[in-house]
């Protein structure tokens, strides 16, 4: 393999680490000109938070660059690898320097968009400075006081609606009690129907009876009368 040649692995090496040095130094140069400043002011929170989103940004560019490292390390022989290993880890540790130092800013915007900090250039021992970090302490009292107190009307409501939410499912009880009943009672309803329906039908049946219980008695005594009158009529012959 050519060392010198520009596809080898060890030249993509030094082509990715040149191009995350780049990367890396405009990194820095971002979070060194957002950080704290002389007088111990921040500038203003949404400058910090675009000028961060970039860095981020960058900071993913950075970490792909340094996959890349990674990869292409593997590609080099073993016998060569021992100086590009040691390049690779202190390019990791200049990335995680970065992140960390992000990651401090961060906090530091949300600091100052939580307590709204002071103005760019103020000085630590002005008074009108130090008036305003007052009322800023009492507005933030004020805020958290604010937040109790809905949070307290949160859970009185959240009580009034248990309360509502018992008395819903006990009146839902009741009435499925009463629809129980109500069932108890239809059920009821259709058994004395029944009997009555067995009743009726066996009433009918024993009227039916007697129609021909009757109808064979009057046709016996009709059959006898006849005969009667036929016997009388031939015995006068």
């Amino acid at each position: 393999m050519n060392i010198g040649d520009a596809d080898s692995p060890t030249s993509l090496f030094d082509s990715y680490e040149q191009d995350f040095q780049i990367l890396i130094q405009g990194i820095k140069a971002k979070l060194d000109g957002e950080g704290l400043s002389a007088h111990g002011g921040v500038r203003l929170a949404e400058q910090h938070k675009s000028s961060l989103r970039k860095v981020e940004l960058e900071l993913d560019e950075a970490d792909d660059v340094l996959s890349q490292l990674q990869l292409t390390l593997q590609s080099i022989p073993k016998s060569l690898r021992s100086p590009y290993v040691s390049r690779l880890n202190a390019s990791k540790a200049e990335l995680t320097k970065s992140k960390n130092r992000s990651r401090e800013l961060h906090a530091a915007v949300s600091r100052t968009q939580l307590l709204g900090g002071p103005k760019f250039g103020a000085s630590s021992d002005d008074p009108y400075g130090e008036r305003s970090e007052r009322q800023r302490l009492l507005a933030g009292t004020e805020t958290l006081s604010d937040g109790n107190r809905r949070l307290l009307d949160s859970q009185r409501i959240a009580l009034e609606t248990e309360e509502q939410g018992a008395d819903t499912l006990r009146a839902l009880r009741q009435q499925r009690e009463q629809i129980e009943n109500s069932r108890n009672t239809l059920n009821s309803a259709d058994t004395s129907i029944d009997r009555a329906s067995g009743t009726l039908k066996k009433m009918i049946r024993q009227m039916y009876r007697q129609r021909v219980v009757l109808s064979i008695i009057t046709f016996v005594l009709i059959a006898v009368v006849i005969f009667i009158l036929w016997f009388k009529l031939v015995r006068r012959r």
